[in-house]
């Protein structure tokens, strides 16, 4: 039953015991993760109020062991904006071969700027690396997935039957810093979305991040294209408008998916404000973890 109290307890201190839990968006939170985040990094920790800084693997893993979560794994590169190493491809492809109980998959990063050879390096990386899929991340890569300049590397990874997940809404990333850095947070608006989703239906999409301030525009996309996807990482549940919480026990629970954006958020603290929203055991596994195994075939 919804709102059930020790169906609660359980998911907030223990869901791990109870259900698959499918992390879809976490990074590596080690030193090379932070490291590529360039002048970012300092906004980031101005903007969750913490520090922000690189962890051992071990310790990443452990982490990932203790919260019980198996991990698709995002890479990161924003090399060509602000020359910081990038935590690319290999990296994080080298951290699941070495963790595979925990990383399960890697979304990996691929430049749409690079045209045809964006397109012939993606194929090969998914096919020498396994990649599961690629995440965009606009704001930082400074474009917006519609752009028609893009569609070789679509037209690649739809032949491919490859996910991508892109994040929507705004960032912490240069938040508060004169001009953003040079991001602009329009470049991530749900309609650029919709309009890939609606040229290339063959592509899998996963919409990141509740979308804030655009929430009722990334529900409207996802309700209208079948190809789309929802996690709803980078956000404490606590603060999910009461439009989406009711949302996501009826009209979307077979598109949503959890994310934790790891590290932003505590596993803990995640689990915890999932359970308090009053879902019942059957939307949390849906959640949890149903929805990625569908959608995904995780």
């Amino acid at each position: 039953m919804e709102g059930g109290s020790g169906h609660c307890d359980a998911v907030s201190v223990g869901a791990r015991l109870i259900m698959r839990i499918v992390d879809l968006h976490a990074y590596p939170g080690t030193d090379r993760f932070v490291a590529a985040q360039g002048p970012f990094a300092d906004a980031l920790a101005k903007y969750w109020k913490k520090p922000w800084v690189g962890k051992d693997e071990s310790e990443v893993v452990a982490e990932f062991e203790r919260a019980g979560v198996e991990v698709v794994m995002v890479a990161f590169d924003i090399e060509a904006h602000v020359g910081s190493p990038p935590c690319d491809n290999e990296y994080v492809s080298a951290f699941r071969s070495r963790h595979p109980e925990r990383v399960i998959g890697v979304w990996g990063v691929a430049d749409p700027h690079g045209g045809e050879e964006a397109a012939i390096r993606a194929e090969r990386e998914v096919k020498e690396l396994g990649l599961t899929g690629f995440h965009f991340h606009p704001i930082m890569g400074r474009f917006r997935v519609d752009d028609d300049a893009f569609a070789p590397l679509w037209e690649t990874l739809s032949g491919l039957h490859v996910p991508i997940m892109i994040d929507v809404g705004t960032t912490g990333m240069g938040a508060g810093l004169p001009g953003g850095l040079g991001s602009s947070i329009y470049d991530a608006h749900p309609s650029a979305v919709d309009r890939l989703a609606a040229n290339f239906p063959d592509l899998t999409i996963v919409a990141a991040h509740p979308g804030w301030p655009w929430i009722d525009e990334v529900t409207a996309v996802v309700l209208h294209k079948g190809n789309v996807f929802w996690e709803l990482s980078g956000w404490a549940p606590k603060y999910f408008p009461e439009s989406l919480r009711r949302d996501i026990r009826g009209r979307l629970r077979d598109k949503i998916m959890f994310g934790s954006d790891y590290p932003s958020i505590p596993y803990e603290r995640l689990f915890r404000e999932w359970g308090d929203l009053g879902l019942s055991d059957e939307v949390l596994a849906a959640v949890f973890h149903e929805n990625a195994e569908r959608a995904l075939g995780l």
